[in-house]
C-alpha cells in the first residue's frame, strides 16, 4: 500500500514536469515561469522551498528537545517575520524593480543596480559556494525514516530523490517546480495536521502531553520542572536567536526572493500574503510544536555509542509507534519537502551560474537556447555533487561538510539582506557597502567553522554568529556608503522611476 501510494505520487509529478516543457523554452519561462505564476501557486512555491525535511526531522527534533513547548515561538516567527513580513515589505518592490532592471537572479539584481559585473559575478560565487552543502542537507531528514517505513537502503533514497527531481526540474523547468510545490504544500498541510494529532494522542491528548512536559527537568542543562513547559522556555536568549536566523534569514536566501521576481503581478501579492503566513503558521508552527515534545520519546534510540543525543533521530523516534498508513504519510510528508526545496535550490543555483557567471564573461553572445541547455546541464551537475556529499557524509567521518552546511544559511543572509534591502529602499546605496556585507557576511562564517574555539562564548554556535552576520549588515550599508563614491543620481533616479508607474 506504502509503496503503491509512493508511486503514484512520483508519476504525477513526472508528469506535471513533461506537462510545463511548454513554459521552459526561454530563459525567462525557464527559471521565472514567464514572470506569470499566481499567488497560491508562489505562496505554496515560498512556504515548500522555506521548510524542508531539515527542519520537520532535524530542528524540530534538535530546538523542541532543548527549548520544550517554547520551540513552538520558532515557527510562529517564520510565519510573521519570515513570511507575513517578508512578503509585505520585499514583495512588491521585489516584483517591480527586477522586472524594471531585466533581471532574473539575485546577482543579476545587483549587477544592474550598481551596473558592476564584478558585483555579480561575486555574488553568484557566493551562491554556488554555500548552495551545494545546503542541498545536500535535504536528503539527511529521509534516511531513518526511509529505513523505518520500507527497510530501504539510504543510498537508494538519496538516487532516487536525485533522479527524479532532475527529471521534472529539468522538463518543466520554474512551472513545474511552482505547480508540484502547491501540490506537495497540500500533502505537507495536511500531514503535519495528522501526524500532531496522531502523535499526541499515543501520549493521552494534548494537555495529558504538556502536563508530562512540565514534570521534565534537565540538570545538566540547569532546566527545573515547568521549564520545558512554559512559555518562554528554559533559554529565552538561545531562542530568539533561532528565531531571527530561521526567520529573517530569509529575507536574503535566493531561492526564497527569486519567489518575488515570478509573481505574475502586484496584485497578485496580497493575497500570496496571506496564503504564504497561513502555510507557514501551520507547517512550521506544527513542526516546532511536535519537536516540543520530543523529551516524553526519551529512549536508547536516540543516543549514539558515546551516549550523546542524534537529534535527527528524535522525531523518527517519535512517530515509530504511528501505523503503516501514518509512517507512510510522515515518509511522503517529508519527501515532498525535501524535494520541492531542492527542485528551488538547482533551479536557482544552476541560473545562476549560467547567466551571471558564464554568460558574457565567459561565452559571449549566448543566445536563449544556449542559455536553457546550459541550465539544464547545471541542474544534472548540481544534484548530482549534492546527492554524493550526502553519501559521502553518511558513509563516512568526514564532518567538514556538516559544519559548511551549517554556516551556509547564514553566510548567504549575512552577504545579501541587508544589500538587497537598503538597494529596493535606498537610492545612497554604493556599491562599496554591497562588496562589504559580502566579504564580512561569508568571511565571518568560514571563520566560525574553522576557528570556532577562538570566538567569543556568543558567537561559537554558527546560529547566533549567522544573527550577527545579518545584523552587522544593516549597520555596514549605510556606514559604508556614507564614506564611498556615491552612485550615478541620473541613473539611481531612473531605477527608482519604476515605483512611480
Amino acid at each position: 500500500m506504502k509503496l503503491a501510494v509512493l508511486i503514484i505520487y512520483f508519476a504525477i509529478l513526472l508528469g506535471i514536469g513533461f506537462y510545463c516543457r511548454k513554459h521552459s523554452t526561454d530563459v525567462s519561462g525557464f527559471v521565472l515561469g514567464g514572470r506569470s505564476v499566481g499567488p497560491w501557486l508562489t505562496a505554496f512555491a515560498y512556504g515548500t522551498s522555506y521548510f524542508s525535511a531539515v527542519i520537520f526531522v532535524g530542528y524540530a527534533g534538535q530546538f523542541g528537545w532543548r527549548y520544550g513547548l517554547s520551540a513552538s515561538w520558532i515557527g510562529i516567527g517564520n510565519a510573521i517575520i519570515g513570511s507575513l513580513l517578508a512578503w509585505i515589505i520585499l514583495g512588491k518592490r521585489t516584483r517591480i524593480m527586477s522586472q524594471h532592471l531585466d533581471s532574473s537572479t539575485m546577482p543579476e539584481f545587483f549587477g544592474r543596480r550598481f551596473d558592476s559585473a564584478s558585483l555579480k559575478v561575486c555574488a553568484s560565487v557566493i551562491i554556488f559556494v554555500f548552495m551545494i552543502p545546503y542541498t545536500a542537507s535535504l536528503y539527511n531528514g529521509l534516511s531513518r525514516l526511509f529505513g523505518m517505513a520500507f527497510n530501504i537502503d539510504y543510498s537508494a533514497c538519496i538516487i532516487l530523490m536525485a533522479v527524479l527531481t532532475a527529471i521534472y526540474v529539468i522538463a518543466g523547468g520554474y512551472m513545474a517546480t511552482a505547480i508540484n510545490d502547491f501540490i506537495q504544500g497540500i500533502i505537507m498541510l495536511f500531514g503535519i495536521v495528522t501526524v500532531i494529532v496522531a502523535v499526541l494522542k499515543t501520549q493521552g491528548g494534548l494537555m495529558e502531553a504538556v502536563n508530562k512536559m512540565s514534570l521534565i527537568s534537565d540538570p545538566a542543562m540547569g532546566v527545573q520542572q515547568g521549564d520545558f513547559a512554559s512559555v518562554w522556555g528554559p533559554d529565552v536568549v538561545g531562542l530568539i536567536f533561532v528565531v531571527l536566523l530561521t526567520s529573517l534569514g530569509t529575507w536574503g536566501l535566493p531561492q526564497m526572493v527569486q519567489k518575488f521576481y515570478a509573481i505574475r503581478d502586484e496584485k497578485a501579492i496580497l493575497k500570496g500574503t496571506v496564503v504564504s503566513t497561513i502555510f507557514a503558521l501551520i507547517v512550521a508552527g506544527g513542526c516546532y510544536f511536535l519537536g516540543g515534545f520530543g523529551r516524553l520519546f526519551d529512549s536508547p534510540a536516540i543516543y549514539n555509542a558515546d551516549g550523546k543525543i542524534i537529534y535527527d533521530a528524535i522525531v523518527p523516534e517519535m512517530l515509530s509507534t504511528l501505523s503503516p498508513i501514518l509512517i507512510g504519510l510522515v515518509v511522503i510528508l517529508v519527501l515532498s519537502a525535501s524535494m520541492s526545496t531542492l527542485s528551488s535550490l538547482v533551479i536557482t543555483s544552476a541560473s545562476t551560474l549560467t547567466i551571471d557567471f558564464l554568460k558574457d564573461n565567459f561565452i559571449k553572445n549566448m543566445s536563449e537556447k544556449k542559455q536553457v541547455r546550459c541550465i539544464r546541464v547545471f541542474i544534472v551537475v548540481f544534484i548530482a555533487i549534492s546527492a554524493v556529499i550526502a553519501l559521502i557524509q553518511y558513509s563516512s567521518s568526514v564532518t567538514f561538510i556538516a559544519q559548511l552546511m551549517g554556516v551556509s544559511w547564514g553566510a548567504m543572509a549575512g552577504a545579501f539582506l541587508a544589500p538587497f534591502l537598503y538597494s529596493l529602499y535606498c537610492k545612497w546605496v554604493t556599491e562599496a557597502s554591497c562588496w562589504a556585507c559580502f566579504i564580512f557576511g561569508t568571511v565571518l562564517m568560514i571563520a566560525n567553522m574553522l576557528i570556532r574555539p577562538y570566538f567569543p562564548a556568543i558567537m561559537q554556535s554558527p546560529i547566533n554568529c549567522g544573527v550577527i552576520a545579518m545584523v552587522g549588515g544593516f549597520i555596514i550599508v549605510p556606514l559604508v556608503s556614507a564614506f564611498t563614491q556615491k552612485p550615478d543620481a541620473k541613473r539611481t533616479d531612473e531605477i527608482f522611476a519604476c515605483y512611480n508607474k
